[in-house]
């Protein structure tokens, strides 16, 4: 999707955070089997991904930034006429150096051989352990044959680094050419939603409602879906992350749909909640503006400086105050904030990182403490309210979930709402579910 610069500009400044002494190894994750010997679709490693564009599976990228030469490593499978024929074109050996920025290239058979060699002698490996069984003990035998070859000059890195420490630093804050992406996965995960909700008529299926966001979405030129789509009616608009979407919407229902689009790897993430019916009632319209006037003054406090912590504190303050109103919990605002009694029925966090990653990378906290927001960083917004059909609250709330989520950049001066294009106010709500 980007150029080959955009990516060759990241490895040289990953390199240069690395310095001399240090060296990376990223690999693709393994594909996975859905059943039998059907696999899952891939979907290449973010990192990975980041740093070459090389979408293929088991690929492993090497980055030695001391080195005089072979700075750059791919390890890659070798092109193939027939497998080619079965599984479509690779771009081999050639096509690594040539089209994704490798100094060298070897096919993937060779990792084994040449691995322990590749990593020897630095005085740091950044790797993700715990991600891959495979590699992670190809990195420990390699480790393992250098420590019998020290007397001979090759010694292991002597420490292994998380790739949060540097690389995952680099992701969190996006680049012009990532906004793009971001803003037309957003642009089409709003026209998504808006045919959910002018779709969703009392006596649709959950899934034909998430049918027509999938088809939205590739329609326009997404991927498909960053994530499990989420089409929640009635009582399962209180499960957060239910993604069954097979029972029937019923007249009266409120429709909770989680959704976002991938587009060229950047994933968009929205949540809006909608009244199948076409217009809310008493009950429904006291626990949706309640979650919307929350929402907007939590994307009003999104600036540099401001912490998510904060934000998220004054979303469970302010949300508490409205339970107390509504009944759901007695006593202080105080009190009920310390007790944790409001987790009852807000129980998840208010905002998470947002890129190539619906749960983006990037720290949360430097040195325990919650960090402040830079300008180029991206995140969600979104509290809700969720009462349980079973839950201890008046007889009309019980059974209403409502969740409201957009995508916030962080900018010089302020905030931009990247997904402002999907409606949220309860008169545009109302006039696209009528208007069927």
């Amino acid at each position: 999707m980007f150029s080959p610069e955009v990516f060759a500009a990241r490895r040289n400044e990953y390199m240069r955070r690395l310095g001399n002494d240090a060296v990376a190894v990223v690999r693709s994750l393994p594909e996975a089997l859905r059943n039998g010997d059907a696999h899952y679709r891939f979907r290449q490693h973010s990192d990975l991904y980041y740093l070459t564009g090389f979408a293929e599976p088991d690929t492993t990228l090497i980055l030695r930034p001391g080195a005089e030469e072979e700075r750059v490593i791919m390890f890659v499978r070798p092109r193939d006429p027939e497998m080619e024929t079965w599984d479509g074109r690779r771009a081999g050996l050639e096509g690594a150096k040539a089209r994704y920025g490798a100094d060298a290239a070897y096919s993937v058979g060779e990792l084994h051989e040449k691995l322990a060699l590749l990593i020897a002698n630095r005085d740091e490996l950044h790797y993700s352990l715990g991600l891959d069984d495979e590699m992670d003990l190809m990195i420990a035998n390699a480790v393992a044959r250098l420590r019998k070859q020290e007397r001979r000059g090759k010694r292991p890195p002597r420490a292994i680094v998380d790739p949060r420490a540097v690389l995952h630093e680099m992701r969190l804050r996006k680049s012009p050419e990532e906004l793009t992406a971001l803003r037309k996965a957003a642009a089409i995960t709003a026209d998504a939603h808006v045919a959910a909700m002018q779709l969703g008529r009392p006596g649709t299926f959950e899934y034909e409602v998430e049918a027509v966001i999938d088809y939205t979405f590739r329609k326009r030129g997404g991927n498909g879906p960053g994530y499990n789509t989420i089409v929640g009616a009635g009582e399962n608009a209180t499960i957060l992350h239910y993604i069954e979407n097979n029972c029937a919407i019923a007249d009266g229902d409120l429709v909770l749909v989680d959704a976002g689009c991938e587009y060229g790897f950047y994933t968009a993430d929205i949540t809006r909640t909608w009244p199948a019916g076409g217009s809310f009632t008493t009950a429904q319209r006291r626990i949706y503006d309640l979650v919307l006037a929350v929402q907007k003054e939590a994307i009003g406090l999104v600036r540099p400086g401001a912490t998510l912590d904060a934000i998220h504190q004054h979303c469970v303050r302010r949300l508490t105050e409205g339970m107390i109103e509504l009944r759901l919990l007695e006593g202080s605002v105080d009190d009920r904030v310390t007790d944790l009694a409001y987790k009852k029925f807000y129980m998840h966090g208010t905002s998470h990182w947002l890129g190539l990653d619906v749960h983006d990378v990037g720290a949360y906290t430097d040195r325990g403490t919650a960090r402040p927001l830079e300008p180029g960083m991206v995140v969600t917004v979104e509290p809700g309210l969720y009462i349980a059909i079973d839950a201890h609250a008046p007889d009309e709330l019980r059974g209403i979930g409502v969740r409201i989520e957009d995508d916030v950049l962080v900018t010089a001066d302020g905030h931009e709402n990247l997904t402002s294009a999907c409606p949220k106010e309860v008169a545009d709500l109302e006039r696209l579910c009528a208007a069927r």
